[in-house]
């Protein structure tokens, strides 16, 4: 199945809901007004584009109907949020991430429990292998019960090598540790699953911060990524996570996970308009090969695609 069929089922919810809708306010044969992109705002609000990228959408309309009346409504809407993405699309994934000759390429995964970061960690790992680069797993969440077995039997699965401690140990202590097992045995990897903070605890989000210090000591530059995970599916919540873990991690790209069907899809657009986090990758299934780099075409394609039809 091609990246571009998955992505369009992953935001079902989102283009079902936006393509009805515009057919409704269409199918009568309306012209495009004011009234009518003011309740096309109200259905962007309504897939989690937030206010003020759904505001950015109906502007950018107005223009583009002024001059291209011909142009179906779906295929503008589509031009409009590639627009709003291209900056987050335009440097591929793999490039974001960059490290000093010779040394480990370190990425640090933050977010809530629940959102993916644990079979994140370990698709990003299977990948730099997969590329010729040989990576590390370190298990730094020693909070949740269980955590690094899950996480080692995903490096199993992977082919992966990992670094881990026992319950309960300092998790800052363990990245630390996992970080010069990479140094010493020649890795070019190294990926970092933490726990899942509950992002209105100061205490955690400081924790997350004193993980980042000790990688900076032991490695000028290190963490060279720190990705948040996001689950798809969260909504407007996901914007607030965005805003507290860039403020206590320096937050450089997101992960969507869980595009399933259910997923709205739109959140994407208003962390990248608010905080100028591009999406780096997106998960679209369970398996080890299920994550893909973000493609922002593809992605504004998949949101939109059928809605052509609607003008």
């Amino acid at each position: 199945m091609n990246l571009l069929r998955r992505l369009s089922q992953a935001m079902g919810r989102t283009r079902e809901e936006l393509g009805g809708r515009l057919r409704e306010l269409l199918g009568t044969g309306r012209r495009v007004d004011e009234a009518l992109l003011a309740e096309l705002e109200e259905l962007l609000l309504a897939a989690d584009l937030g206010p003020d990228t759904a505001a950015r959408v109906v502007a950018g309309l107005r223009g583009r109907i002024r001059h291209d009346a011909g142009t179906p409504l779906g295929e503008l809407i589509e031009e409009q949020v590639l627009a709003l993405l291209r900056p987050a699309g335009d440097a591929p994934a793999t490039e974001a991430v960059s490290a000093a000759d010779g040394a480990p390429r370190v990425t640090l995964l933050v977010g809530v429990n629940g959102s993916g970061k644990t079979t994140t960690a370990a698709k990003l790992a299977a990948r730099e292998q997969a590329q010729g680069r040989r990576a590390l797993l370190v298990a730094a969440d020693t909070f949740r019960a269980a955590a690094a077995e899950q996480l080692e039997v995903w490096a199993r699965r992977a082919g992966v090598e990992l670094v881990r401690a026992a319950p309960g140990a300092d998790p800052a202590a363990v990245a630390f540790d996992g970080l010069g097992a990479a140094l010493a045995r020649g890795h070019q990897s190294v990926v970092i699953d933490t726990a899942g903070r509950l992002h209105n605890k100061k205490n955690l989000m400081e924790e997350l911060g004193k993980i980042r210090r000790v990688l900076e000591r032991r490695l000028p530059g290190a963490p060279h990524e720190v990705l948040l995970v996001l689950d798809g599916t969260t909504g407007q919540n996901a914007l607030s996570q965005a805003r507290l873990f860039s403020a206590a991690t320096g937050v450089t790209g997101l992960v969507l996970t869980k595009l399933d069907g259910t997923a709205r899809g739109g959140i994407a657009l208003a962390i990248h308009q608010e905080l100028g986090l591009p999406v780096r990758w997106i998960g679209v299934g369970e398996g080890l090969a299920d994550l893909e780099p973000f493609d922002a075409r593809l992605y504004a394609r998949a949101l939109f695609a059928g809605l052509e039809a609607a003008a």
